[in-house]
């Protein structure tokens, strides 16, 4: 795995036209069940491990992994047993 300082990330999403990029933590073991988001999102997780389901597809995600997903879509989120991390740049427009 290729390692990317978070300023990086954040100057490369700007690039691509995201206007907002932080750094989201969570805690052991939280479930979010199906909700949306009015943006757009291109992450990266950097610690710990994440489920993100997405219709009938979940993906586990683990340091390195990207995800992203558009505008609106209806999506779970579990996170493992040490929580998560991941940077994410949100498209707002």
């Amino acid at each position: 795995m290729a390692t990317v300082a978070f300023e990086e990330f954040a100057a490369q999403a700007r690039a691509r036209g995201f206007d907002e990029v932080l750094e989201r933590r969570w805690e052991p073991g939280t479930v979010l069940d199906a909700h949306t988001h009015p943006f757009a999102v291109d992450a990266l997780v950097v610690q710990g491990e994440m489920w993100l389901g997405v219709g009938d597809v979940t993906q586990h995600l683990r340091p390195g992994d990207p995800f992203v997903l558009d505008a609106n879509v209806p999506h779970t989120e579990r996170y493992g047993a040490e929580g998560a991390t991941y940077w994410v740049a949100r498209r707002n427009r």
